[in-house]
């Protein structure tokens, strides 16, 4: 018999079965008083999350809207997506909503937006229920190949402009983009609560540039709210719903993927005919591999399983792809034996920047294959080529489509795979044509791409050398035009046009040699226009250029890490530069370290580390010179054995701080 106490009331007895399921038993002992009510706290066993499962038969493809929200950085985008969120009950109003789509960690330090994210919001207007598809995209236009695919899954956009700053380079860039893919634009126009904001500058900038009226402007401030349910009526109105066959063969477009170390590959789909559910067999057009999928849902932001995907709509798919490479982005997915035209994909993002990454110990070299691996699946626009150093290791040649999309992805590979990497200095993919038919035997092809500067033809065995260009366009207030000018000039650029689009903003487009504005140009350009100006750059081919490769030399030994390609003109000036830069990061040693800029043969510019020296002489208290004179001899002679079979290493985290241009005078 158990002994109570007077304070007892109830006893709770818990039994775990088998089947995962909770009997909670309740032996209640009464006593003279009458009995009082007694909580009991339920535990749920077991580690699965029970979702509710959508039905989206219910959403036809007339009653479905897929827009993306684009607009230059920091331009209020995804502080759009949280209102939008909030207001279609998929998030709930909080004051912590910040970002809510911007999941990674780098997206929440920087406060950029990095990766393309998809939500699925349910609106119900006149009593008609709406399936709206939302993709926030980035800004910077590094990450110009996310917002292109992102369109590739939309009918129409939301073009968001700053009723201060107004209309910006990547602003244009976007809506070019849009354009060509004959979307449909709505131009809304956020921050209309600062205390600077002239929205209507801004309608008359949209007006000029896009040619788009200011009646179909509509004036937001995503931050307090304001207006911003105006938003979806409109997106239900001027967007049209997915073109595509309900009774056709199933036919999915994978337009994102990431990899789940339980799951596999969770591949983020457009649905363009058909419909698939969980237990259909699919085949991927790409590696013909077939697999059964394990699950289907939408975003809302959080996965939300569903019954089934129907046409028209986007949400994602796990089908057990255990291997990276097997969920190729652009591929197209159908059941098997019903085979389709695959869907055309997506154009192969071209890569503008290149850099050695090796592992900061050799023994870590398969985790951070494994981790670059899948880093890649989900950023599929870097570019991968194994590449080995002398002092550095084996590694891999990786190609960005820019200074802060390297700068992202060695920050994602650190924070999100906990992995430490070296980076080489970045340089940019120059050509030659060959003139000697044994090097054009040995190559293949008349015309070869050089990524690596080592890898550099010599100019005998060349008919010319050709160089990345860009076009770049430049908006900025009219009274930086001059700075702006003198810079573009001391980087080699050719001035193309220059149109003002209303009283005080003027939109400058320049032809820029690539490799003058990789590095540093964006800070530069920022630092003498108070931070007013924008810069947005796009491919325009290769030119003919007068290049040279630069070695660097320690005590006659070229550094393989350190040889860069220059122009001719300005080889002088980058050797000086450089060998002042190693001047400061190389440690002393007992020996004079000479470090030397080289073209070719020819010594262009000299610094030197002086040596650590001991005083022999402290011990003579007079005596004969000759003394002195024998002391000071055998020490020069021991720092020339010294100086034969020292070794000098450049520091490894020297690299990017060595080769970073120093700031326009």
């Amino acid at each position: 018999m158990f002994v109570l106490t007077e304070r007892t009331r109830c006893l709770f007895v818990r039994l775990k079965r088998s089947c995962h399921a909770t009997l909670l038993s309740y032996l209640s002992v009464w006593m003279e008083k009458p009995p009082v009510p007694c909580l009991a706290f339920l535990r749920q066993y077991g580690s699965e999350v029970v979702k509710d499962v959508v039905d989206m038969s219910q959403f036809p493809a007339e009653n479905i809207r897929n827009f993306s929200i684009i607009a230059h950085v920091d331009h209020g985008k995804s502080t759009l997506a949280d209102r939008l969120l909030e207001i279609t009950g998929a998030i709930a109003k909080t004051s912590d909503n910040k970002q809510v789509l911007d999941k990674l960690q780098v997206e929440r330090e920087r406060g950029i937006t990095v990766k393309a994210q998809t939500a699925s919001l349910f609106y119900n207007q006149e009593g008609t229920n709406y399936l709206l598809n939302l993709i926030d995209t980035p800004g910077h236009v590094d990450f110009s190949y996310e917002v292109s695919r992102s369109l590739s899954a939309c009918q129409g956009v939301l073009l968001v402009v700053d009723a201060n700053e107004g209309i910006q380079a990547q602003t244009v860039a976007n809506f070019y983009l849009a354009f060509e893919a004959q979307l449909s634009i709505i131009p809304v126009i956020n921050k209309i609560d600062l205390k600077n904001a002239d929205p209507e500058r801004v309608e008359k900038q949209i007006e000029k540039i896009f040619d788009i009226p200011k009646e179909d402007c509509i004036r937001i401030s995503a931050k307090l709210g304001t207006n911003v349910e105006r938003l979806l009526p409109v997106v239900i109105e001027r967007i049209p719903p997915p073109t595509v066959g309900a009774r056709e063969r199933l036919k999915a477009l994978v337009f994102d993927s990431t990899f789940d170390h339980y799951r596999g590959v969770i591949a983020n789909i457009a649905l363009f005919g058909g419909e698939v559910r969980k237990g259909h067999k699919i085949t991927s057009a790409y590696t013909k591999k077939t697999y059964e999928v394990n699950e289907v849902g939408i975003l809302t932001p959080s996965e939300q399983p569903t019954h089934k995907l129907y046409a028209g709509q986007v949400g994602y798919l796990i089908a057990g792809m255990k291997e990276i490479t097997e969920a190729q982005i652009g591929d197209t997915l159908y059941l098997h034996n019903q085979p389709v035209e695959p869907l055309p994909g997506f154009q192969s993002a071209k890569p503008m920047v290149f850099a050695g990454m090796f592992p900061v110990d050799q023994s870590e070299y398969g985790n951070l294959k494994s981790a670059i691996e899948k880093l890649t699946l989900n950023d599929s626009s870097v570019t991968v080529h194994r590449d080995s150093s002398l002092a550095l290791g084996a590694g891999w040649r990786l190609g960005f489509l820019g200074l802060l999309h390297m700068e992202v992805f060695n920050q994602r590979l650190e924070q999100e795979y906990n992995t430490s990497v070296i980076l080489t200095a970045p340089t940019v993919p120059y050509k030659a044509v060959l003139s000697s038919a044994k090097f054009i035997k040995a190559q293949g092809k008349e015309e070869v791409t050089i990524i690596n500067p080592s890898e550099f033809p010599d100019k005998s065995a060349v008919v010319e050398y050709l160089e990345p260009i860009v076009m770049g366009t430049i908006i900025t207030p009219d009274e930086y035009i001059g700075k702006i000018i003198t810079l573009c000039q001391n980087r080699r650029a050719v001035q193309k046009d220059l149109v003002y689009i209303d009283d005080h903003r003027v939109m400058m487009k320049y032809l820029f040699p690539l490799n003058e504005i990789v590095v540093d140009f964006y800070d530069a350009l920022k630092s003498m226009s108070s931070g007013y100006a924008s810069f947005d750059y796009e491919d325009a081919g290769y030119q003919t250029a007068d290049l040279v490769k630069m070695d660097i030399l320690l005590n006659g030994n070229a550094v393989e890490e350190l040889i860069t390609i220059v122009h001719k003109d300005k080889v002088y000036q980058e050797g000086k530069a450089l060998c002042e830069r190693l001047r400061e990061v190389i440690p002393r040693q007992l020996f004079e370290i000479a470090i030397q800029a080289a073209v070719g043969k020819k010594i262009i510019a000299r610094e030197t580390v002086k040596a650590y020296r001991k005083n022999v002489l402290a011990k003579c208290y007079g005596g004969d010179i000759s003394r002195k004179m024998k002391l000071l001899k055998r020490q020069a002679e021991g720092k020339k054995k010294l100086r034969k079979i020292g070794n000098v290493e450049v520091p490894r985290d020297a690299f990017i701080t060595v080769l970073k241009r120093q700031p326009d005078k």
